[in-house]
């Protein structure tokens, strides 16, 4: 009689279950571990957060991290930043204020004789120094060619500008009385060109040429009444703007010159440009 097979012991099917606990318990014991780091560099970080609070708002923070408030009075860190750059710029403006009125003293002094005459006026603005001389001081009647006694003198003016850092202007200005020349055409071409001169003489006195600028603004720009012979006379002029764009919180305008002077009367017959 053949023998009989011993039957096989029934498979385990859930012997997976130890090797999933295991997985689930390593996991468990990971996430407690970085959830404790956490919390530590948490702490750490409040720690630093609270004392760059602290830094930045001018506050204490006691034993228990509570935060107080310092005393009102106390500036803050960008109050104190604020007052600095302020206190920089205001040494700032003060130095170009200084250097714009040294440049109008010895410009004054330099052409005092005509200022005490009211032919030549320097004033002080807040967009810098402005030397404002009487076409008649310079120029012919319709000419634009320098007189060779105000030659001397603008040379002079030059030497003074080549010493400062500051862009220069020079604005010819005319009356209204019409002007149609072949050189000439109408006052815009006139006030062009005594300005041009002005520039040429500064440049071949060493002045810098990029720092110079000409432009006539003919009739456009009167500072006195057309009406009156006084009044055309003082139109009648050659403005020299030193240029100091940073400067402020100047008196509007601090004349030099006296204020009442007036340019030299001219004839309703002479033409003086």
């Amino acid at each position: 009689m053949p023998r009989r097979k011993p039957e096989d012991p029934d498979e385990n099917h859930e012997r997976w279950l130890v090797s999933y606990s295991d997985f689930i318990t390593l996991l468990f014991a990971f996430f407690v571990v970085m959830y404790a780091l956490s919390s530590v560099n948490e702490g750490k970080y409040r720690v630093l957060s609270d004392s760059l609070v602290a830094a930045f708002r001018n506050v204490t923070v006691n034993a228990k991290g509570t935060e107080m408030t310092a005393q009102a009075d106390t500036p803050t860190l960008q109050t104190a930043i604020r007052a600095r750059k302020s206190a920089k710029a205001e040494e700032q403006r003060r130095r170009v204020r200084e250097k714009v009125r040294q440049a109008a003293a010895r410009i004054a002094d330099i052409l005092a004789p005509l200022v005490r005459e009211g032919r030549v006026r320097v004033t002080e603005t807040t967009t810098g120094v402005t030397v404002e001389i009487n076409a008649n001081v310079l120029f012919a009647v319709g000419d634009a060619r320098l007189n060779p006694d105000a030659v001397a003198a603008l040379r002079a003016v030059a030497q003074v500008l080549g010493a400062t850092e500051f862009p220069v202007t020079v604005e010819g200005h005319t009356d209204d009385t019409p002007i149609a020349t072949a050189q000439f055409p109408s006052n815009w071409e006139l006030s062009a060109v005594r300005a041009s001169s002005v520039i040429r003489l500064f440049v071949e006195a060493g002045v810098t040429p990029q720092r110079l600028t000409a432009a006539g603004f003919g009739e456009q720009r009167p500072v006195a009444d057309n009406a009156t012979l006084e009044g055309r006379a003082r139109n009648r002029r050659v403005a020299i703007l030193i240029e100091a764009p940073t400067v402020n919180e100047v008196p509007a305008e601090l004349r030099i010159a006296p204020p009442d002077s007036v340019a030299e009367p001219a004839s309703d017959a002479a033409r003086q440009g």
